[in-house]
């Protein structure tokens, strides 16, 4: 195959979704040339099959649900939700998987795209393998960036793989909802997804090994969580193994099996969300000496000065807002290094991703819905950090009680009780997950709490929990 080259750039960015986006714009910004280079849809897994989809999945039933919860207004609700609107609302969201319009913004940014698969053949040298089957070998002035995201993962189970499982991307791009769904992982992706099609219809099995759904959370959230997953009618089996699978004519077969018993599930579909694992596979990162990727605060690949790694691919918070946040410390620090400065990632630097350490925000759109941020209660002690803890009932603050009638929910803080600054923060109920960024910006600014009395929340609003806590914590 003949290879055509002799192009440069200054930055060539492997992976256009948001993460490569948002490097690319910010070395652009700094006065770099830059190449994109996408073997799909320019706008990333998030756009299309992740985060925008899945919410809009997700929103019809929580506005359902939210008018059900107040007096007055629960008359007018009739039923749930439309599927075909449902869905014809989530394909408009992500542009019928279209990215013209994506496409039209890198343009409009000055930043060259090219279609293809790349992997690295040389010290800053890519080779392009275009979709029309030719090959392109382009060179980078300053750095390489892969931001290839992530996968998902297919358990080794006997007969898996071969039931043609639904993994994320089949969920939230489905065009009709099975009668029956089972779905292996209690983690976000599981439980978001078991809570989007039990609204629509489904009958849903949520199989999970662990003993709680979302075990990286708060135990109180796990169990808010699955009191309102098995009220929409989940059947949530914890503790559960897999022992095998098969697809036949008339769906799928799960044997689950543990010391005492096997039992049979069936489904029309199953969808796996067991993990996900960082997208290298063909990057010929061993071009570069890279076996086991790791990068510093800045996303430099440690021993390779021109290679960076940003979002998904390195590991550190898979997240898309993570992601983005890691993408704009990297073109910063590739913007710096162009221009001589060494740009060192010091904490809290714009060229360090600091906050991926200990101020990783997320939100679970479950019923109840989940914000967190920081460090949960038992890796605060793990952290050998002097710990005390605070909860407060959210259904006890006037703004929850008037946002819903029985508003159920919990709010909680990790406190450093040497420095008196949070470390982490969980708020569970309706609309919780608006609340995760002031205390995202508690954590990061380490603001004391003795400063923290004067911020006074606005009544009657859910946000009236801070004050409730701070009281918890000085009684």
């Amino acid at each position: 195959m003949a290879v055509s080259g002799g192009d440069e750039y200054d930055v060539i960015v492997v992976g256009a979704g948001p993460v490569g986006e948002n490097v690319a714009d910010q070395v652009v910004h700094g006065g770099l040339s830059a190449l994109v280079v996408e073997r799909e849809l320019v706008g990333g897994e998030c756009s299309y099959w992740a985060c925008i989809p899945s919410k809009a999945l997700l929103r019809p039933a929580a506005a359902l649900a939210d008018a059900r919860r107040v007096d007055g207004a629960a008359t007018a609700v009739r039923g749930g939700p439309n599927p075909e609107q449902v869905l014809a609302r989530r394909t408009a969201f992500v542009h019928n998987w279209s990215d013209d319009s994506q496409v039209g913004w890198l343009d409009s940014a000055g930043i060259a795209l090219v279609r293809g698969t790349a992997r690295l053949v040389g010290e800053r040298q890519v080779e392009i393998r275009t979709r029309d089957g030719g090959a392109r070998r382009v060179t980078a002035r300053q750095a390489v960036v892969v931001a290839t995201g992530s996968r998902a993962v297919v358990p080794d189970v006997p007969g898996l793989a071969e039931a043609d499982p639904w993994t994320s991307r089949d969920a939230t791009s489905a065009t009709a909802v099975p009668d029956e769904l089972a779905v292996l992982g209690g983690g976000v992706v599981g439980c978001e997804m078991a809570t989007a099609f039990a609204s629509l219809g489904s009958r849903v099995t949520l199989i999970a090994r662990g003993t709680s759904l979302l075990p990286r959370l708060e135990p109180f959230a796990s169990e808010l969580v699955l009191t309102g997953m098995r009220a929409a009618g989940v059947d949530v089996r914890l503790g559960a193994m897999v022992a095998a699978v098969e697809r036949d004519a008339t769906g799928v077969r799960i044997e689950l099996a543990d010391a005492e018993t096997t039992r049979t599930v069936r489904a029309d579909e199953i969808l796996v969300a067991t993990g996900r694992v960082p997208a290298v596979d063909g990057l010929g990162l061993e071009v570069a000496g890279v076996v086991d990727l790791q990068v510093d605060d800045s996303c430099r690949v440690v021993g390779v000065d021109w290679l960076y790694a940003a979002g998904d691919v390195n590991g550190r918070a898979l997240l898309t807002h993570m992601g983005k946040y890691q993408a704009r410390a990297c073109g910063a620090a590739i913007v710096a290094r162009a221009g001589g400065d060494a740009a060192e990632p010091a904490p809290w630097s714009r060229y360090a991703a600091t906050a991926d350490h200990a101020a990783v925000p997320q939100a679970v759109f479950t019923d109840p819905e989940v914000g967190a941020v920081g460090l949960t209660e038992a890796e605060a002690r793990d952290a050998g950090l002097p710990v005390r803890a605070v909860e407060y009932d959210l259904a006890q603050v006037a703004g929850a009680s008037l946002f819903a009638d029985g508003y159920l929910g919990r709010a909680k803080f990790v406190i450093d009780a040497e420095r008196e600054v949070i470390v982490g923060a969980t708020f569970v109920g309706a609309t919780s997950a608006e609340l995760v960024h002031a205390a995202t910006i508690a954590i990061v600014g380490e603001v004391p709490l003795s400063r923290l009395w004067h911020a006074v929340p606005s009544f009657p609003t859910i946000s009236e929990v801070w004050l409730r806590l701070l009281e918890a914590y000085s009684s």
